[in-house]
């Protein structure tokens, strides 16, 4: 049994199918986790689930639909995304064996999400950016493709494997920053330099994905996030005082 069990949410972004579903609340009973979130499923019927995965009515009973991803991560501290696609400019893929130590040292005192992406094609390049992290599953080199049901009872397996080093005495008065709350803060630091015209348009993708990477590495606390939000909010706000100036 994972002590972290209650802290560890899996996130199945746009599943397409219903049996897929089952087999993911499956494999999360398998290993010991019951916090399931949804975003944005094409189909789904707790009854036909039910009748799938069976004896999971309790991980049922707390599923939560959500309207689209920022709403499944906004309380979570850690992100792992899960791709097999090959990108630049994102975190260094870990196995799942890997990934586990942070997962469950984090899932100690905060909220932890494994997000796993729609069956025809994965988590999109803008999914991943929101990962604070990111795994992909050992496979052989022409056939990558895993079933969502087996990705997800492979992470999970690993995770319930890892035995955890002991707590570390925290370093910090404050807790991390969380999704939502770092959400925020690239959100406003995009606004604040779109407002210097510090971008060339076709640069800004790429340089925004490189600024979420450095606040990821850096992990604020919320105070922090929250005194850098201040600041390029102030900074949009000295701007548009300067512009609503006659001449």
């Amino acid at each position: 049994m994972i002590a972290e069990a209650s802290r560890i949410v899996v996130v199945l972004h746009r599943p397409q199918r219903l049996v897929n579903i089952a087999g993911s609340i499956r494999a999360m009973k398998n290993m010991g986790l019951s916090q399931l979130r949804l975003v944005e499923p094409a189909e789904y019927d707790a009854h036909d689930i039910a009748g799938i995965a069976h004896r999971c009515d309790d991980i049922l009973a707390q599923a939560r639909i959500v309207a689209n991803l920022d709403a499944a991560l906004a309380d979570c501290r850690l992100v792992v995304g899960t791709s097999a696609r090959r990108r630049d400019g994102g975190p260094a893929p870990q196995s799942p064996r890997d990934a586990a130590g942070v997962i469950r040292a984090t899932a100690r005192d905060a909220t932890v999400a494994l997000v796993f992406g729609p069956e025809d094609n994965g988590l999109s390049a803008r999914e991943l950016d929101r990962c604070h992290a990111l795994i992909r599953i050992p496979t052989a080199p022409d056939y990558a493709s895993l079933n969502l049901a087996q990705a997800v009872l492979l992470v999970c397996y690993e995770i319930a494997q890892h035995e955890p080093a002991p707590a570390p005495v925290p370093l910090r008065s404050t807790p991390p920053a969380d999704a939502a709350q770092l959400e925020q803060l690239v959100a406003v630091i995009e606004q604040a330099l779109w407002g210097i015209d510090f971008f060339k348009a076709h640069l800004a993708t790429g340089m925004m994905r490189s600024v979420r990477r450095l606040i990821y590495r850096a992990a604020p606390t919320a105070r922090e996030a929250a005194l850098l939000t201040a600041m390029c909010r102030e900074t949009l706000n000295a701007l548009r005082r300067r512009d609503a100036r006659p001449d």
